[in-house]
């Protein structure tokens, strides 16, 4: 039977069905009788019965894909459309959900609601950020903005950018600019991508989709995270065709789920994997773990964030599926079940990235997580700095790149004249999805302009041209490592790593 012909049922039907043993719910206009699935829920049954027999459509659209409910539940428990031709006087509750999403769209008539600015009156990535504190709800914004314990590598991770001086070469012709760059053989627009950041869809309903479609039209690659709040096909989808992405994988502890995962990537067109290895377990966040979180449900690894008594952080909660066993012999695994190129995701030293090569990956990703792991370890940069002077002859062998801090096309400029090949960019691009696809292309284009502007100011006109010669590091110099171990510390722990 076609939703057309499907019964027309009043408020009044809908409040009947309001317990455990009778729970139906109204989602977007259908009514579903979700008594089969409260145990089934990977949020735990209390979020749904919190709705029971109400519309919850305020509070499924803000943390749910659109489809993941048919998806879930069987053609039987549709009941039919609910009339929205009566009033309806909505609980407190409710009330306050939609009030929290009206002021993130900026659609509210409230007098207390954030006015969100033109886009065009936004000039940097620093204003999205502002907007974004302003228009997300609490625990988005927590989520999104915070890092581990101290958030001394979280503010190290841009502070070293900024100690880095530039050294301009001037009288040169600078007319002509280009910034293209090959990413793993793919072509970018410029030297920078999307690094993968969980729950877009928390900043914006369509989130990660939105960011594809930005991409798309500003000619980056978006590397899709494991935990996007939408499922990969649909991403994939909303680009264009033959659009490159790249995705980062978390190994799952189900290794048969992580196979399946490899297989549709291969299948889907995904052009390389970015191994994340520096997260073995979650950090400790704790601006994410003081507030509740909201029940929020990965579309691809099914993980769900909630409540226990260490807190409400989302990362932590929603990061349990991640296998602590993972080690450099299941880079061999990775490889020949996705038949795809494998970066290496999260090192933070010389010896790990020595490492690397000995298992033939196609790149490495000097990060710590955006300061999101293990707090106090060394930027980015830093370790940039440490390659060079350890194993200088990395940057011949395979792609390094960079992420964490970066905020400017200075920050672009100055990695690569340290060999990066391109830098990843995260939480500025999460921040600009409070316009959905015009923030995430109003925001490249204000990266691509701070660039272009760096490099002719520097005396370039190619990233190509790009070289140390034209930093001043002598500020950072005496904090990069010349040994991989202590330089004169001889003590030695008992046990073997």
């Amino acid at each position: 039977m076609s939703i057309e012909q499907r019964t027309t049922l009043r408020f009044d039907d809908l409040r009947k069905h309001d317990n455990r043993n009778d729970c139906w719910i109204a989602v977007n206009s259908k009514v579903y009788d979700v008594t089969g699935f409260l145990d089934e829920h990977p949020g735990g049954s209390s979020v749904i019965l919190k709705y029971a027999g109400k519309d919850s459509t305020a509070a499924y659209d803000e943390v749910h894909a659109p489809g993941i409910l048919e998806e879930s539940l069987k053609p039987e428990t549709f009941k039919g459309l609910l009339d929205h031709s009566e009033v309806v006087v909505l609980p407190e509750t409710q009330k306050t959900d939609i009030q929290q999403i009206e002021k993130r769209r900026g659609q509210s008539v409230s007098t207390n609601t954030f006015q969100k600015p033109e886009l065009v009156s936004l000039i940097s990535s620093y204003d999205f950020e502002a907007v974004a504190r302003e228009t997300l709800s609490k625990k988005a914004w927590a989520f999104y903005s915070s890092a581990a314990t101290d958030l001394i590598t979280h503010n190290a991770n841009s502070s070293f950018f900024k100690r880095i001086m530039l050294r301009p070469r001037v009288m040169r012709d600078v007319a002509e600019c280009n910034t293209r760059r090959s990413i793993l053989g793919c072509s970018s627009s410029a030297p920078f991508f999307i690094s993968p950041a969980a729950m877009a869809r928390l900043a914006h309903p369509n989130g990660e989709c939105a960011m594809a479609k930005g991409a798309a039209s500003e000619g980056l690659i978006q590397c899709i995270s494991n935990n996007a709040s939408y499922p990969l096909a649909s991403i994939v989808k909303s680009g264009k065709q033959s659009q490159p992405f790249f995705f980062q994988l978390y190994v799952n502890s189900d290794r048969s789920k992580t196979t399946q995962l490899l297989e549709k990537l291969r299948d889907l067109g995904i052009k390389a994997i970015f191994v994340t290895v520096d997260a073995h377990v979650p950090g400790k966040r704790e601006a994410d773990e003081r507030i509740a979180a909201e029940n929020v449900s990965s579309a691809i690894s099914g993980e769900t964030s909630g409540n226990d008594k260490r807190g409400g952080g989302m990362g932590r909660l929603m990061g349990q599926f991640i296998d602590r066993k993972l080690d450099w012999e299941d880079i061999p695994w990775i490889k020949k079940v996705s038949g795809l190129p494998v970066v290496i995701k999260g090192i933070q030293c010389a010896a790990d990235a020595k490492k690397a090569l000995e298992y033939d990956v196609q790149g490495v990703m000097l990060s710590n997580h955006g300061g999101r792991a293990l707090d106090t370890v060394q930027p980015s940069m830093l370790t940039l700095l440490e390659l060079h002077r350890i194993c200088p002859d990395i940057f011949g062998k395979v792609e390094v790149y960079v992420d964490g801090g970066v905020t400017r096309g200075t920050d672009i400029v100055k990695a690569l004249c340290l060999g990066a090949r391109a830098v990843g960019i995260g939480r500025p691009f999460l921040y600009s999805l409070s316009y959905g696809q015009e923030g995430v292309e109003h925001l490249s284009q204000i990266l691509k302009d701070e660039l272009e502007t760096s490099m002719r100011l520097l005396g370039i006109t190619d990233v190509d041209q790009a070289h140390p010669g034209l930093l001043n590091t002598q500020d950072v110099d005496p904090l990069v490592p010349s040994t991989e171990e202590h330089p004169w510390i001889d003590w030695r722990p008992r046990a073997k790593m």
